[in-house]
């Protein structure tokens, strides 16, 4: 006996789920709907199946194949247009010859098809079917039967003053092939408002069949997540893909639940899930296959569809999550919301109570989305951020991105020129490495692999050797689970703005080049990368002068790649090093506190009574310091001490700092006849005319500093060398250079502004500057007489806006950044 599954349905009520999949393959404790269907009829000795399809037909033939992996054989009828319930079973008609069932493809059921037929035949009906007892009948088609069970009337979607009987049609049917006669070729036909009725006009048999097993027409969303609950709480006999680990607690292959993490039954976690500290799964909570859960995320009547991230401290109650969404940190999903597929939802935004995301669509960082979203879509800005392309892991950031990426990259360098590509230590790095390298190649490019090193190390390969460019990739230093690939242009610095333009219109465009098989570039190893790179390094400073001084030394090498220069560079000083943290790991640089480990850097120092200690921070590129009493640094005070023992050792000496850093730098510079520069908040670029190329230190604000006469970007080795020549010049001990500096009091505060209103926000923060300075190096500083300021400034990737102030105390910096930020509000209030 065949077995008809009907599943060209689109959907409708189901979306947006059902706008990249057919209903009938929406999972179902994480099994298509269908296959479940599929299941039922294989256990009850159906294994020819016909299926009809229509709507994204080739995602129900792609899974299921020719059936032959799920026991039964399957062949398909398609609609070219909407035929009906009976229309589509029509479509099939040379495949059903002989009595056969039809059963809907998008429905949660266990009822007993073996009794259905046993029924059919007993009462010698051309129809038979299964009919259920509901509480609520509106949504169905209610049927009247004789007292033994015959058939005698149809009531399609009654009212409450129609309703006669609390029986409705279940859309199963046991038919016999004669049924097919009554239907009409050629346009949409219904089996319960038509075929059915012709057939009682007619005079034929149609028996109904109660039954009190579980089904559950999965129409609307509330019913997809009620369906998942009677799963979980075994009111349905369906097989779960899971093991049970405890009562109502159901566990995949290869997952792994942090012990701090709460799981209440009923719950079901699928194969490759992870779930992080603290967070709390349940109870009714279903995760597909490959979700990763952050810590403290609590999801509660939720379900998760495949390969979905959530981030820390998210919040889900009563939604569902389609297929690869990514919720950002303290995302929260109210009761009923949903999101379709490819969804991005940024950080402590929140999804309000019965609003629907559509797919691919992008929730702002602390957006408050109160309306479904259908066709607006906010993609991605930029493929570049602040320094490259950065992306969680695995999940923004995949091999094939990077693959893609690369391509573009490298089709922007003439074919045949080579770049040097390195990485840090960590696992996502090497992978996302070896794709990087293998779009280069595709594209034509050779490549130097200098394997693990830092960014500096990196830099001076390009710059010194023969490479047209350079990329490197590692972990995000202020997000240890998302990884940036940053891509370098001939002279080792960063690309600027209309490269990185260049690049993202290849890569949009799909316009990389792929070379002939002979064309394919190679790769090389260099050699001697580090011992090159020291070389280059002690050529700018006086050695002597730095051996003479007899430094002790505490560093910290904080787990990172440093530890592979740092030996050859020490070898020259004639230093005595305590060294902490030298190996090369990647849970150390995860884990890695800075407050905890300067602190315990600081304890070293004093008890070692080193001349300094310092950490090289783990892509190499910034430097925190503790002078000799065991005073750990701050950022600030890092760039006044260099700014001060530069300008003190070098007659009118050129400095560069970003135009958010203290006033008290000017003061120095004007004090020693130095020549002072301002640069954007990244400290990228220089205003004016200078060129960093000339000047004598180049800063941030978070600890980097680049000597450019060696490189022009920040390098924490080549500061720490400098450093070491700068105060053995001086003679005093650095707690005394420190004990020197002024005292500085800045305050930051930072205003949620959508991207599409920050060009307003200026505008009016500009008309409304009221200042004898104004600085527009980098947003608007308005600079009084008395020397404070205020800076407000457009974040450049995320959905914010940075109000910095100097004030002449702390309490007076903190209530000039408050107006200022006050002010920025009221603008976007008018906006």
């Amino acid at each position: 006996m065949k077995a008809v599954i009907m599943a060209g349905g689109e959907g409708t009520r189901l979306r947006p789920l059902t706008m990249s999949q057919p209903k009938p393959m929406l999972p179902m404790a994480n099994r298509p709907m269908a296959e479940h269907v599929l299941g039922l009829l294989r256990n009850h000795g159906f294994d020819e199946i016909v299926v009809t399809v229509a709507y994204l037909a080739n995602t129900i033939r792609t899974y299921f194949g020719d059936g032959s992996e799920f026991g039964v054989r399957i062949v398909y009828a398609t609609e070219e247009t909407p035929l009906g319930t009976a229309g589509s079973v029509l479509n099939a008609r040379d495949e059903l010859t002989e009595r056969f069932l039809v059963i809907s493809g998008d429905v949660l059921t266990d009822v007993d098809l073996g009794e259905l037929v046993r029924a059919h035949d007993a009462a010698g009906a051309v129809a038979t079917l299964a009919l259920k007892a509901m509480e609520n009948p509106l949504e169905f088609g209610i049927v009247i039967t004789d007292p033994d069970g015959r058939v005698a009337r149809f009531l399609e979607k009654p009212t409450w003053g129609q309703v006669f009987s609390d029986t409705v049609n279940t859309g199963i049917y046991v038919l016999e092939p004669e049924v097919l006669d009554v239907i009409e070729p050629g346009r949409a036909v219904d089996f319960s408002s038509e075929v059915f009725p012709a057939l009682l006009a007619g005079g034929a048999r149609i028996q109904g069949c109660l039954t009190d097993r579980y089904w559950e027409d999965v129409g609307t969303l509330d019913a997809y997540l009620r369906a998942h609950a009677d799963i979980l709480d075994a009111k349905v006999g369906l097989r779960v893909d899971a093991f049970p680990v405890r009562p109502g607690v159901f566990v995949g292959e290869g997952v792994e639940i942090d012990p701090t993490a709460e799981v209440e039954a009923p719950a079901l976690i699928g194969a490759n899930c992870r779930v992080g500290p603290h967070a709390r799964i349940g109870p009714y909570a279903v995760l597909g296959v490959n979700v990763r859960v952050g810590e403290g995320a609590e999801l509660v009547r939720t379900v998760v569809h495949d390969n979905c991230y959530l981030g820390a401290r998210v919040r889900a109650r009563g939604s569902v999550v389609g297929r690869s969404c990514e919720l950002r940190q303290g995302a929260r999903l109210d009761e009923g919301a949903v999101l379709g597929d490819g969804c991005r939802v940024g950080a402590d935004a929140l999804i309000a109570a019965s609003v629907k995301v559509y797919p691919s669509k992008t929730v702002e960082e602390g957006a408050l989305v109160t309306t479904s979203v259908v066709w607006e879509s906010r993609a991605a800005r930029a493929l570049f951020g602040r320094v490259g392309v950065t992306g969680l892991a695995n999940v923004d950031l995949s091999p094939e991105l990077a693959v893609r990426v690369a391509m573009a990259y490298a089709t922007a360098l003439p074919k045949g020129s080579t770049i040097a590509v390195s990485r840090d230590s960590s696992r996502a790095a090497r992978v996302l490495k070896r794709a990087v390298m293998v779009g280069v190649n595709a594209a034509g490019l050779n490549v130097e692999d200098l394997e693990a090193a830092t960014v500096p190390v990196t830099r001076f390969q390009v710059r010194s050797g023969q490479s047209r460019g350079g990329v490197t990739i590692r972990l995000d230093p202020d997000d240890p689970q998302s990884v940036v690939i940053r891509f370098l242009d001939a002279e080792g610095n960063d690309l600027d703005d209309a490269a990185k333009r260049a690049v993202e219109r290849l890569y949009y465009r799909e316009e990389s080049r792929r070379v002939l098989a002979s064309e394919i570039g190679d790769i090389e190893f260099p050699p001697r990368t580090a011992e090159l790179y020291t070389l280059a390094l002690v050529r700018d400073v006086d050695l002597e002068r730095i051996r003479a001084a007899r430094f002790k030394l505490v560093l910290d090498y904080a787990y990172g790649t440093a530890s592979l220069v740092m030996p050859s560079v020490l070898a020259k000083l004639g230093a005595e090093v305590l060294v902490v943290n030298p190996l090369v790991s990647t849970p150390g640089v995860i884990g890695y506190d800075r407050d905890v480990h300067t602190a315990r850097l600081a304890e070293l120092v004093r008890s070692s009574g080193a001349h300094l200690g310092a950490v090289i921070a783990p892509d190499g590129e910034r430097l925190w310091l503790v002078d000799d009493t065991g005073h750990v640094l701050d950022d600030t005070e890092s760039l006044l001490l260099l700014t001060s023992l530069v300008t003190a050792a070098r007659r009118g000496a050129r400095v560069a700092a970003p135009v958010n850093a203290t006033r008290a730098v000017a003061e120095i510079c004007a004090r020693a006849g130095a020549t002072l520069a301002c640069t954007t908040l990244g400290g990228a670029a220089v205003a004016g005319e200078h060129d960093p190329a000339d000047a004598d230190l180049v800063a941030d604000t978070r600890g980097g500093f680049a000597f450019p006469a060696h490189l022009r970007a920040p390098d924490a080795v080549a500061a720490l060398v400098h450093l070491l020549e700068l105060a053995s010049a001086d003679g005093r001990a650095l707690s005394e250079v420190v004990a020197s500096l002024p005292a500085t009091f800045v305050a930051h505060e930072e205003v949620a502004t959508p991207f599409e209103l920050k060009g307003s926000v200026m505008r009016h923060v500009l008309e409304r500057a009221r200042a004898e300075d104004l600085v527009l190096v980098d947003g608007v500083k308005c600079v009084d007489g008395d020397g404070t300021w205020t800076l407000v400034a457009p974040d450049a990737v995320r959905p914010t806006t940075h109000v910095y102030a100097e004030g002449w105390s702390g309490p007076d910096a903190t209530e000039r950044v408050a107006r200022a930020a006050g002010e920025v509000r009221r603008i976007l209030q008018l906006s």
